[in-house]
């Protein structure tokens, strides 16, 4: 308490919107946050950045030297103005641009008590020019003074967010910049074409300008097209692995639905109950399966319904069902036949979304006795297993399952180009792709197939399509019109980061 309390007093002094905070390299203030994360700790790691920071860290230290760049120092941290000693503990000094942020840093790594971490914010505090810093701040001034892009910037997001193993190597593919990377070689290529374009519009007619030119800019535009749409058709695949597959049970009521969901939470997190109807609401779980994120749901049992609430159960259900990623169609294999066409039709009657894979999991299978009904069930293309939510026979088969069907739909993250994580990057990708497609039509819109020949059109026209492409690719990692998304990007991270 007393930790957020000075944090919540020292930024009640200090309180403006983050876009208006940060002012343009080199004329920015200083800013100080506790980096480590909250919470009783054995180190716990503060951070200033700024002009101020150098001064920061005399004051607290109590002595004009500082330690060599980027090596730590054991020192008595105190007070500025009472000069009691708060804690001993290692400082560090990284003077820009060699630092994070690109500006002059210090951090203080003191012992994680409480106490100790809110008498040294509040000392910082009382430091003239000094102010805690907004979420994300750090991140967003180590952008403006081009330490890395947005891309980039969206993966330590994500990484400091990733709960799975998957997660954590997608988002640190994307932190290292190879997203950027990619669009920069694009954009380095559509430069280069949009060059020779111009070149050849304002000397075409001199000799040493060749009509090889135009030839040669319609095969790199052509080429460029078909890279950015084979990465838009990855399916969504980065999206799903940032956010978490969206996995919904569905089945008849009284199947196992919520047994199933309690196997798969490890814990009694659903009601399970002999009386048919009795999940009304959907319930929600986040796991992690094979390293893999699955957004799994729990949702009422779908049939008609005549009681009012289970009837609005029924509706969100097929609401949640609607919205999925992935179905887990559950069936009571003593009530339906093994047969691929009447496991067919039974899963067909639940009306998963078209196009979204299917799991059918046959439970209770203890119940089968000695019938000696084969477990080698089939159901088409769709995966099928046999599951006996009380006794758990049958759960690492289903998991193998499960893995599968979320290797296929995040694929792998270390191989590859660099998936598309956010919204904005498939939008302004489309962007480019669209504006790609337009070059070489004429004022009419009408086709334009560029053959051989290098026949692109109004070359004018043509011109202004790939600077409109170059534009969106420098959308993605902030190179233009970054301003609209930096509030959007930069209010997810966590104060100190």
């Amino acid at each position: 308490m007393a930790l957020r309390g000075a944090v919540r007093a020292a930024r009640g002094r200090w309180a403006r919107p983050l876009s208006s905070a940060v002012t343009p390299a080199g004329t920015g203030d200083t800013i100080f946050a506790l980096s480590s994360g909250p919470g009783r700790c054995g180190v716990a790691v503060i951070r200033a950045s700024g002009p101020g920071s150098r001064g920061a860290l005399q004051s607290l230290t109590g002595t004009p030297e500082i330690p060599p760049p980027r090596v730590m120092a054991l020192r008595h941290i105190r007070d500025p103005q009472s000069a009691e000693t708060l804690d001993r503990g290692l400082v560090v000094w990284f003077p820009g641009p060699r630092s994070f942020t690109g500006e002059d840093c210090a951090e203080l790594h003191v012992h994680g008590g409480p106490a100790v971490v809110s008498g040294v914010l509040q000392a910082l505090g009382r430091v003239p020019g000094l102010r805690p810093a907004e979420p994300g701040e750090f991140t967003l001034r180590a952008f403006r003074r081009g330490k890395l892009d947005l891309a980039a910037a969206e993966g330590l997001r994500d990484l400091l967010a990733a709960r799975t193993e998957a997660q954590r190597r997608q988002a640190l593919r994307h932190m290292e910049g190879e997203l950027g990377r990619l669009c920069r070689r694009w954009s380095r290529a559509l430069t280069q074409a949009l060059a020779h374009l111009e070149a050849f519009i304002d000397f075409g007619e001199d000799e040493d300008v060749e009509e090889e030119v135009l030839r040669q800019v319609a095969v790199t535009v052509r080429a460029l097209e078909r890279d950015i749409r084979a990465q838009l058709r990855d399916g969504r695949r980065g999206e799903l692995l940032r956010a978490g597959v969206r996995a919904v049970i569905a089945g008849p009521p009284n199947v196992g639905k919520s047994s199933l969901f309690n196997l798969l939470c490890r814990r009694p997190a659903a009601i399970v109950s002999p009386m048919a109807g009795t999940t009304r609401d959907v319930l929600e779980v986040t796991l992690d399966i094979g390293g893999y994120p699955l957004v799994l749901s729990d949702t009422a049992g779908l049939r008609h319904a005549t009681d009012p609430v289970e009837h609005e159960g029924v509706t969100r259900a097929r609401a949640r069902l609607s919205q999925a990623d992935l179905v887990l169609a559950v069936l009571d294999v003593t009530s339906v036949s093994p047969t691929p066409v009447a496991l067919g039709a039974a899963l067909a009657a639940l009306e998963p979304p078209p196009g979204v894979p299917c799991v059918l999991v046959l439970n209770k299978a203890d119940l089968l006795g000695g019938h000696g009904r084969s477990p080698s069930v089939t159901c088409g293309a769709t995966p099928v297993t046999l599951l006996s939510c009380h006794t758990g026979q049958g759960l690492p088969e289903l998991l193998e399952v499960l893995t599968q069907q979320l290797v296929q739909l995040c694929g792998d993250p270390l191989s590859g180009s660099p998936s598309l994580t956010q919204s904005r990057h498939s939008r302004h990708l489309g962007a480019c792709a669209a504006a790609l497609a337009r070059f070489g039509r004429g004022d009419s819109g009408d086709s334009g197939d560029i053959g051989d020949s290098g026949d692109i059109g109004d070359l004018a026209v043509a011109a202004e399509q790939l600077r409109l492409a170059r534009r969106e690719l420098g959308r993605i990692t902030g190179q233009v019109g970054a301003e609209e998304v930096l509030e959007i990007i930069f209010r997810d991270f966590c104060v100190g980061k």
